[in-house]
Order: structure tokens, then C-alpha cells, then sequence
């Protein structure tokens, strides 16, 4: 298998700040699939409540193949799990509302994705987006920015993360405050 280069996933650096998972803390990845960007996100959970350990976005490089655009989400994740050390994914659930074509690409960057965390053994949950939008802003039927600036306000931020880092970190935060039972 060949690696992939760190330049395919941008972000922030991970941070550990000497919090172990050993000491009651949860870490959990959080993905937003898409075909364009997908999102990513690290956050962990413990008695002090939550904390971002890393978010960025995984760009294919335009017009590539759709063979190529997987191969480089499934080398970005795979380094994320690596820098990173989640204990468990959570994935954004395909949206219905979609065309066909929007809805079958997505549907295969997820299964990228899940392979990703399978490959690592981590246990993967999914959430719906009103499930994520529910835990995080309160309301289903939030807007994007709604969603970012809530994960910035949780999370402490010093600034809005992008977008589909937003809704990823939006998704592990659904996790840690759910926590499912049921992997998929």
C-alpha cells in the first residue's frame, strides 16, 4: 500500500497536552464524507469536559478520477488516525435529499472512510445530520454557520473552523454526548 502525502490533509497540528486516554478521557474521529472535501475531526471528551485535538479537510486534487479522490481520502483518514490515536469514528449518515449521483459518491466516500476505522479495529457509530445538528445547536435544522459557530463556542476555538471541519467535529461531539451502544 503506498502512503500518501501529509499535504493531502490540512488542518490544524494535534495537540495532547499530556491528557492520556488512560485517564478517563474519550477520543473520539469524526468524519463528514464528501466526494469534493471531506471533513475531519478530533475531539475528546473527559471530567473537564471537551476539547479539539485536531479538524481539517481532506481535498482531493480537482477533476481527478473517482478512484484517486478515494485513494486520497482513505491515506488522509488513515494519517489522521495515526497523529491522532481515536478510540472510536463516528460518521455523518448520507443525507436523502441529494441527486442520485451526489448520493452514490458519498456513499462511497463513507465506505472509504469506514474501512479507514475498521482497518484500526476502532468501533464506527453514525448519526443522522439532525441527529448532529440536534446535540450540537439544539435545533435540526440548523444552518451551516449555525453549526460552526456553536462548534467554536463548544470547543473554545480561537476562530470558526472551515465548514466541513465544523459539521465533522459536529459529528464526534453528537458521539460523545450519545454515545450509541450499537457500532455499525
Amino acid at each position: 500500500m503506498e502512503d500518501f502525502p501529509a499535504k493531502a490533509v490540512k488542518g490544524s497540528k494535534p495537540t495532547d497536552h499530556g491528557i492520556g486516554k488512560g485517564t478517563g478521557t474519550f477520543r473520539v474521529l469524526g468524519i463528514d464524507p464528501g466526494s469534493h472535501v471531506t471533513g475531519y475531526g478530533v475531539v475528546e471528551g473527559g471530567a473537564n469536559g471537551l476539547r479539539c485535538i485536531l479538524h481539517g479537510e481532506i481535498r482531493p486534487v480537482r477533476g481527478a478520477s473517482l478512484p484517486t479522490c478515494l485513494q486520497t481520502i482513505l491515506g488522509g483518514i488513515r494519517e489522521v488516525i495515526r497523529n491522532s490515536t481515536p478510540q472510536a469514528m463516528a460518521v455523518e449518515n448520507i443525507f436523502y435529499g441529494k441527486n442520485i449521483r451526489s448520493l452514490i459518491k458519498q456513499g462511497h466516500v463513507r465506505g472509504v472512510a469506514i474501512l479507514a476505522g475498521a482497518d484500526d479495529g476502532m468501533p464506527i457509530y453514525e448519526y443522522s445530520p439532525l441527529e448532529i445538528k440536534k446535540a450540537v445547536v439544539g435545533y435540526g435544522r440548523a444552518e451551516k454557520g449555525q453549526v460552526q459557530r456553536m462548534v467554536r463556542a463548544i470547543l473554545k476555538l480561537p476562530g470558526l473552523p472551515p465548514p466541513d471541519a465544523a459539521d465533522a467535529l459536529a459529528v464526534a461531539i453528537c458521539h460523545i454526548h450519545f454515545r450509541k451502544t450499537d457500532p455499525i
